[in-house]
C-alpha cells in the first residue's frame, strides 16, 4: 500500500473533507517506516488499554478482549490521559507561501503544519493523550484546552480544516507573535508540551519574540517548536537568473530584483537569523526543529516521538 509521506501524495486526497482519513494514512505510512529505520526502537504501541495489574479493580476489565487473548487489559478513560499537549499554529498570510493556485493550493507552509498537527493528533489520541489547540496571526483566533473526548477531537479537526480551505488564500493576516505567545502562555493553567508550527516571520524585536517563547518555560511548560520553511526558497534565495517581483503576503508590498544579484547576501542574513533562533530556544531549554516543507512529515513526527520519550 502506498501511504501519504509528504504534501505531493495529498493529491488524491483533496476531493476528501476528511482530516481524519489522513491523518491515519500519515501516521501508518510513518509507523510502517518507522519499523524499517534505526528508530523502530520507539514504543509506538497504539492501545486503548493497558495491561491488568494484579489487587487492582477489575471494574474496567475488557472481558471481550480476555475471551479473545486470554490476557486482562483495563480499558482507559480521559482521566488516565498520560500527556496534555497543546498545539499552537500560526495562521498568518506568511505560511501561505508558497501561493500556489488551483489544486496545488494546500503545498504550503500552514497546509504543511495542518496536516502535521492532525498526524500528530492522530498519535496522541491512541495513546490516550489529551490534546489543545492555540491558532494566531495578529490575535488568538481560537484557543480550546486539551481533553480526549471525540466531540472536542472532531471540533479540533473542523477548525484544522477550515483552514485548508481555498478562500482562505484570499485574506491578508499580520503577526503579532508576541502578544500572542504572551496569552498562550496565561491561558495553558496546566503544565502542558506547547507544540508550535510557525514560519517565526514577525515584524516585532526578535528579543522580545524570544521572551515571550521563555514566557512559556518559566510557566513550566516544555516547548517543541517547529520552524517551518521553503528552505530553498526562503532561505536560499534559489529562483531563475531572471528579475522577479516579491510580493510580502502580509502588508503586499512589492519589490522586483534579480536574486542571482542578492542571494549571497540573503542567504547569509537568514542563516545568521536561523542560528540564533536556535541559539535562543538552547539557552531557554526550547527543542527547535527545522520542518522544510520539501521533505515529507517523518522527520516532524520523528522529532515528536523523541520528545515524547523524554516526557514519559
Amino acid at each position: 500500500m502506498e501511504y501519504i509521506t509528504n504534501l505531493h501524495n495529498l493529491e488524491e486526497f483533496q476531493d476528501f473533507d476528511n482530516l481524519d482519513l489522513i491523518a491515519k494514512e500519515v501516521v501508518e505510512g510513518f509507523i510502517t517506516g518507522l519499523h524499517r529505520s534505526p528508530f523502530h526502537g520507539f514504543s509506538v504501541e497504539f492501545s486503548e488499554h493497558r495491561q491488568y495489574n494484579e489487587g487492582e479493580s477489575t471494574r474496567n476489565i475488557d472481558w471481550k478482549l480476555y475471551g479473545r487473548s486470554e490476557r486482562l487489559y483495563v480499558k482507559q478513560f480521559e482521566e488516565e490521559t498520560n500527556l496534555r499537549y497543546q498545539l499552537v499554529i500560526d495562521t498568518s498570510s506568511s505560511m501561505l507561501f508558497p501561493n500556489h493556485k488551483g489544486r496545488n493550493f494546500l503545498m504550503n507552509k500552514l497546509s504543511f503544519s495542518v496536516y502535521c498537527s492532525a498526524a500528530i493528533i492522530y498519535m496522541m489520541r491512541r495513546q490516550r493523550d489529551a490534546s489543545g489547540l492555540s491558532l494566531f496571526s495578529e490575535h488568538v483566533d481560537f484557543h480550546i484546552e486539551p481533553r480526549l473526548s471525540s466531540v472536542h477531537l472532531d471540533l479540533i479537526y473542523k477548525q484544522l480544516s477550515d483552514l485548508l480551505k481555498p478562500e482562505n488564500a484570499g485574506l491578508k493576516k499580520g503577526t503579532n507573535a508576541v502578544e500572542v505567545l504572551h496569552q498562550i502562555a496565561e491561558n495553558i493553567h496546566k503544565r502542558s508540551l506547547v507544540v508550535i508550527f510557525s514560519d517565526m516571520i514577525s515584524s516585532s524585536d526578535p528579543d522580545e519574540v524570544y521572551q515571550a517563547l521563555q514566557h512559556l518555560r518559566y510557566n513550566k511548560h516544555e516547548v517543541i517548536l517547529f520552524h517551518v520553511t521553503d528552505k530553498k526558497h526562503e532561505e536560499e534565495l534559489v529562483y531563475s537568473s531572471r528579475p522577479h517581483k516579491f510580493i510580502d503576503l502580509e502588508s503586499g508590498e512589492q519589490i522586483r530584483l534579480k536574486p542571482q544579484e542578492v542571494r549571497k547576501e540573503y542567504a547569509r542574513i537568514m542563516k545568521e537569523y536561523v542560528d540564533n533562533l536556535k541559539l535562543k530556544c538552547g539557552q531557554y531549554h526550547i527543542d527547535i526543529v527545522e520542518a522544510d516543507i520539501n521533505d515529507n512529515f517523518r522527520h516532524v513526527l520523528q522529532s515528536y516521538l523523541i520528545k515524547r520519550a523524554r516526557l514519559s
